[in-house]
């Protein structure tokens, strides 16, 4: 049984830009309240979305 990597996460600097949710190839970004919010079981720990974030507001978790 492997283990899990850690999912990316969004931090409150998002400015809902839309930049990330664009990026992800495998749609794990989606729109929330008040930032975009990233789903841990679908997201692949690529970075992809982290590499395109204006405000540098994503990080692994």
């Amino acid at each position: 049984m492997g283990v899990k990597q850690l999912a990316y996460k969004i931090s409150d600097e998002c400015i809902m830009c839309g930049s990330c949710e664009a990026e992800c190839p495998v749609e794990a970004i989606s729109a929330g309240d008040d930032k975009y919010v990233i789903d841990p079981d679908l997201c692949i720990d690529c970075g992809s979305c982290s590499e395109v974030c204006a405000v540098d507001a994503i990080h692994p978790e």
